[in-house]
């Protein structure tokens, strides 16, 4: 049976639909749609529209249609009450077809129900489409498949993106704002160098006086602003450039990783968010029967930093060593002490997914707490820098005026 991306018209209002719906052939899907009242004007099967699909990825816009952790999570958690419920897990993923809004998961869950029907297995089906369902994700799947608790570990993925998801939008949501500010200020900083400050400026010209230091500063600086713009955005742009280069480099993000682990202020935020994330996902994956050292692995990804990845991988080396997790957490001084110590305590006593659960919940807690205080000390922060920069226009501009009028009277 092939599947069919299809338009049609409603018959009975006349109103344009298109969906995607499961036919033996063009002619089948056509009776298919008229039973349903809709008169059929365009069919395209999936496997033939590999070219229509390379042409839709070239669009800049295809990214921002990629299916978000947040409807990955809510696909889940209907999975997982359709599965609890004794639905057929082929049953469940075609319902979920019909509920999913995104036309890209649509496509993914068609790929994967198709690869059902083939006798693939639902691990090996969602290890087909990496950009959707993270390797985190395929190998629960794979435990709870091979446990026979397959709506457990689902519900426990929901539950996991759901978490991540939650504190992913508490860090962007508290330093929006903030960010806002400094690009509303920096333009607004630019548009008086450049448009107002030369105009004003110009009277001074003609005083036949010696202005004041601040006042020569501000238009040697709006000078330099308004005639060499193009060099500055140049000069930014290549900056950025070189510096992602070097970035990727395997030396270049290590130290990078290790600088943003060790910066004033946010150093200490980095580290919480990336311990709170690794402790979450190798309780869960330990919860869901996950081995200890593919756990590892998978946990290692989700860090996103160089240093701490390193971290892992000699942790892992040590482990198949025979040593504990906890020794060379504990000897390679990135990791918090409470978190080598908790993980110590649950492998002495064979509770270390609700060890690290707790220190999940703990870090998270204290990551809300820091950017919360962070956000609250930013925004005045902000606002008094700004008023700094303006005051200091408005006096090296207004003093030479004042001396201008006292020396007339």
């Amino acid at each position: 049976m092939a599947v069919f991306e299809y338009r049609g018209i409603q018959i009975a209002t006349g109103k344009a639909i298109k969906g995607y719906r499961d036919a033996e052939n063009a002619r089948a899907l056509r009776q298919l749609l008229r039973r349903d009242g809709v008169l059929l004007t365009a069919a395209n099967e999936e496997n033939e529209q590999k070219e229509a699909k390379d042409r839709k990825n070239l669009d800049p816009l295809a990214v921002f249609r990629r299916p978000r952790t947040a409807d990955v999570a809510v696909m889940t958690r209907q999975l997982a009450t359709l599965v609890r419920a004794g639905v057929p897990l082929l049953e469940s993923i075609a319902a979920l077809t019909d509920q999913v809004e995104n036309e890209q998961l649509i496509k993914v869950l068609r790929s994967v129900r198709e690869n059902l029907n083939e006798g693939t297995s639902f691990a090996k089906s969602l290890e087909q489409h990496p950009k959707v369902f993270p390797s985190l994700y395929v190998n629960m799947v794979a435990a709870g498949e091979a446990s026979g608790t397959l709506e457990a570990v689902l519900e426990r993925l929901a539950d996991f993106m759901e978490g991540q998801t939650r504190l992913r939008g508490k860090v962007t949501g508290a330093l929006a704002y903030p960010v806002l500010m400094a690009v509303v200020g920096a333009l607004m900083v630019s548009v008086m160098m450049v448009g107002v400050v030369p105009k004003v400026t110009s009277v001074f010209d003609n005083l036949g006086q010696t202005l004041p230091w601040y006042t020569r500063l501000l238009i040697f600086v709006s000078d330099m602003v308004a005639g060499y713009w193009w060099l500055f955005i140049g000069l930014a742009t290549l900056a950025v450039v070189l510096f992602q280069r070097w970035k990727k480099t395997p030396e270049g993000r290590l130290r990078w990783d290790t600088f943003r682990l060790k910066a004033p202020i946010f150093g200490r935020l980095t580290l919480l968010v990336a311990v709170a994330r690794f402790s979450r996902t190798l309780s869960t994956l330990l919860a869901s029967g996950v081995q200890l050292l593919q756990a590892m692995e998978i946990g290692r990804h989700v860090l996103e930093n160089a240093r701490l990845q390193a971290v892992i991988t000699e942790a892992i080396g040590s482990i198949r060593g025979g040593q504990s997790i906890a020794e060379p957490l504990k000897r390679s001084g990135a990791f918090p002490p409470m978190v080598t110590h908790m993980i110590a305590i649950g492998e002495k006593s064979g509770q270390l997914e609700a060890m690290l659960e707790n220190v999940s919940r703990a870090y998270e807690a204290d990551v809300e707490t820091r950017v919360q205080t962070l956000t609250s000390l930013l925004e005045p922060m902000m606002i008094v820098l700004l008023g700094g920069v303006v005051g200091f226009i408005a006096l090296a501009i207004l003093m030479p005026l004042i001396q201008m009028n006292q020396l007339v009277q």
